[in-house]
């Protein structure tokens, strides 16, 4: 008789246990999605919002293989700026009227976490192992951490460099004897760019896309620190010290200082070169358009961004990270590490960068473009890449930091170095044509222009 109790006993264990590890086990299922309990992800991103999405044809093929025998569809309902994606993404965290839903997913800089809220991201740290996280670039991946809690992934980096249209450089250098050689620093940079604008009869030579990068860079190289306690530290000498190079090229006409970019302003020759993102090289045209209908095809280059000091090359690292929202549907958020991983993995995330002029995210990917840069198929990106892999051994890259209203500081501070600079050429352009000194004016108005930046940025000091 106990045997039996026993026997009962035991059968009744084996089947309890046997029932809870069954439902263990469906509701691990349920939380993952699969071909049966399929997910779609919405996402919003920057990769090509002005001509074709290399990202777009990356997301098609994980669709179509991986994703599909997951349960798991990337559904791009944006593709646009970073600076658009800062102010929907604001919208819709503040359930603004006529905003949308947020996304489950989209890219950004690190900046965006306060605007969305660092409880409502995904920590990919819980997703990714410590094994998978270690095949990445430590300072790309670094830059994502908030605390503890990796918010920000990083897909795909880039530095900043000079695109310059080879083919009209040419001819103004055959008639002036400016070489490119010049451009290594900021200062022949900007004397080149007063030169072109005598020699093409007032022809901006450059845009520079960031001058929030160009202050934060260039304070570094001479010892001081564009953002102190979170704020502008325009006061700094260091300050004053890059700011009367480029606000005196600027006044006297080299640089371009409309809004837009400059992509489209190279296809009509407005200018001949800018600063910007490496992969800027997504935009650049290769052929020009004339104000007299007539078209040439043209040759481009790109450059190491110019340096402050010889001893002293630096740039900053940028290109935003992978977010994702984090879902009450637990599928979304395993869906999402699954896309993630997917688009980090070497090969995959080698076809994507290589197809936009950015750098891949692990050291596997990164050893292996810069052992054979032949991978990347059109020559103007591995002109890009050869000039990159230099940089990549003498320059410090730089990320930006990471502080409070750092989004609204940067926005306003490019409107406010264009704002006092457009009106600053305005008034040389008119007092230099009633025939005041031109130095003299031109001191006196860089100076002055240094004081209105410094008034119209109060609130941030």
């Amino acid at each position: 008789m106990k045997g039996n109790i026993l026997m009962k006993k035991i059968t009744a264990f084996i089947l309890t246990f046997a029932i809870a590890a069954a439902c263990l086990t469906g509701c691990s299922d349920k939380n993952k999605p699969d071909a049966d309990n399929p997910v779609t992800l919405t996402m919003w991103h920057v990769y090509g919002s002005q001509t074709r999405s290399p990202l777009n044809d990356a997301i098609d093929e994980f669709n179509d293989t991986v994703g599909r025998e997951n349960g798991v569809t990337v559904n791009v309902v944006s593709v646009t700026s970073s600076s658009a994606i800062d102010k929907a993404l604001s919208a819709s965290a503040n359930g603004e009227p006529g905003a949308e839903d947020l996304p489950d997913l989209f890219t950004a800089y690190p900046r965006v976490a306060e605007i969305v809220g660092e409880d409502k991201l995904l920590s990919w740290n819980d997703y990714f192992s410590s094994e998978e996280l270690s095949a990445f670039r430590d300072e790309f991946i670094s830059e994502g951490y908030f605390g503890a809690s990796l918010l920000m992934l990083p897909v795909a980096k880039s530095s900043e460099a000079l695109f310059l249209n080879k083919t009209l450089f040419d001819r103004f250098s055959a008639e002036t004897g400016v070489k490119v050689d010049t451009l290594k620093t900021f200062g022949g940079f900007f004397e080149t760019a007063n030169l072109y604008y005598d020699w093409s009869g007032g022809q901006n030579f450059t845009q520079i896309n960031d001058f929030y990068n160009y202050a934060y860079i260039g304070m570094k190289a001479y010892g001081g620190e564009f953002i102190k306690d979170g704020k502008l530290n325009l006061n700094d000498a260091a300050f004053e010290q890059i700011w009367l190079p480029l606000s005196k090229s600027a006044i006297y006409g080299g640089i371009c200082l409309d809004d837009g970019y400059a992509a489209s302003r190279w296809k009509t020759v407005e200018i001949i070169s800018n600063i910007g993102s490496t992969a800027d090289i997504l935009y650049q045209p290769e052929m020009v358009f004339y104000p007299d209908n007539t078209t040439e095809n043209i040759t481009s280059v790109s450059l190491p961004y110019p340096t402050f000091a010889e001893d002293k090359a630096s740039a900053v690292h940028r290109g935003g990270g992978l977010f994702a929202v984090k879902s009450e549907d637990e599928r979304k958020n395993y869906g999402a590490y699954i896309f993630a991983k997917w688009l980090t993995e070497k090969d995959n995330n080698l076809r994507f960068v290589t197809s936009t002029g950015y750098l891949p995210v692990t050291d596997a990917a990164f050893a292996e473009l810069f052992a054979d840069t032949s991978i990347a198929e059109n020559e103007s990106y591995r002109n890009l890449y050869d000039m990159m892999n230099g940089m990549m051994d003498s320059y410090l890259l730089c990320s930006l930091p990471v502080y409070d209203n750092a989004s609204d500081i940067q926005s306003d501070f490019e409107q406010n170095v264009k704002l006092v600079l457009r009106s600053a050429h305005n008034q040389y352009v008119e007092r230099t044509a009633s025939g005041e000194d031109k130095e003299t004016v031109l001191n006196e108005l860089s100076a002055s222009s240094f004081e209105e930046l410094k008034r119209l940025s109060d609130k941030y000091m």
